[in-house]
């Protein structure tokens, strides 16, 4: 005699996926301001999935992928105007 079980798996819980990788994009945008061309994507990517996650279950981990999102927007812009600023400053020696 057989007898067959049947197993159900359960969907993952919606918004999960895109919490986490707001998270993991605020992680590497934390590192990836040094190049502005990599850390303005990454952090934009990862402020977007983090902000439309709304008051789901995984809010707190969308939110922690918000706030390094913001800081990884933040030095990225810093850099990006220091060294508009360095080349103009250079343009002008040159001169």
């Amino acid at each position: 005699m057989e007898e067959r079980v049947e197993q159900q798996i359960e969907p993952a819980e919606s918004g999960r996926g895109a919490a986490t990788a707001s998270m993991v994009l605020g992680i590497i945008g934390l590192i990836a301001w040094l190049l502005p061309l990599v850390g303005f994507p990454v952090n934009i990517v990862g402020l977007v999935l983090g902000l439309t996650q709304g008051k789901h279950k995984t809010f707190s981990t969308a939110k922690a992928g918000v706030i390094m999102s913001i800081i990884g927007l933040v030095l990225t812009s810093i850099n990006s105007i220091a060294g508009a600023v360095m080349s103009v400053m250079n343009t002008i020696k040159a001169l």
